[in-house]
């Protein structure tokens, strides 16, 4: 059984793989971004018997941080993110710098946090929770996609940089699951678009938005999760599921070939 600390653990998939984990006898040190998150993991926890430690981790908060480097642990899952769609040439800046702060900034931190405890034991994991995201880019998504373009950048710099020590770096990159995360991303976008102001057409957007209605069930990711994670051997990188692996090497291929 293996020590696994997980970011973001208070709702979607991080919190799912927490108790999947849990359950099958892992220790898991589960952590949230607000203490209301932690309040509610615990009770699930005390309602089904797990013994899980939960803590209030914040990434972007560095007091937060520093129970990272107080905590043993065996793998690291960087899963704490934040979502928020729109045209590029027209979102706020603020909003592409508030992804980039968490998503990147922040993620990359508590991964150069765990790395130092992995590297003096010369053993361990860190597992970046990427996106199909982070492979493809879809119109009205970009401040999200860009943000998991660069986890992809980082993930595979350290995993060479990381190897000499004993420690593995790998990705797992769910398509789009119904967990929440995408459609609340979505509506943020009302929030400062006006079609009387921006040249992006509205219809165009609601579009794209179309495709939440076809989202996956977020159990199968869970499980997927709950199978990968604690595995000592598995690819670098884990897409799912299957059609969404086959999609992104077709789109790969085009990418190749595309002119302008």
């Amino acid at each position: 059984m293996k020590t696994i600390f997980i970011t973001g653990a208070g709702s979607g998939l991080g919190r799912g793989a927490a108790f999947g984990l849990a359950r099958q006898g892992h220790k898991v040190i589960a952590t949230t971004e607000t203490t209301s998150q932690k309040t509610d993991v615990l009770r699930q926890a005390e309602e089904e018997g797990l013994a899980m430690d939960v803590y209030k981790l914040d990434i972007t908060n560095p007091r937060d941080l520093m129970q990272i480097g107080k905590t043993d642990f065996d793998i690291f899952v960087a899963n704490a993110a934040i979502n928020e769609g729109g045209p590029l040439a027209e979102i706020p800046m603020d909003r592409v710098r508030a992804l980039f702060e968490v998503n990147v900034f922040a993620t990359l931190e508590s991964a150069r946090l765990a790395a130092a405890r992995l590297v003096d034991k010369r053993k361990g994991k860190i597992i970046f929770m990427s996106s199909m995201a982070g492979i493809s880019a879809t119109p009205f998504v970009g401040p999200y996609t860009a943000t998991k373009h660069a986890i992809e950048g980082i993930a595979q710099t350290m995993q060479k940089e990381l190897e000499p020590f004993g420690v593995q770096v790998a990705t797992i990159n769910p398509g789009a699951y119904n967990t929440g995360f995408n459609d609340r991303a979505g509506e943020e976008i009302w929030k400062w678009f006006d079609d009387s102001v921006h040249f992006t057409k509205k219809e165009d957007i609601l579009k794209q938005q179309e495709n939440l209605k076809n989202q996956f069930d977020p159990q199968d990711m869970i499980d997927k999760m709950v199978e990968i994670i604690p595995k000592d051997h598995h690819p670098f990188r884990t897409v799912h599921p299957q059609e969404t692996e086959d999609q992104l090497k077709k789109t790969e291929k085009k990418r190749w070939e595309m002119e302008i």
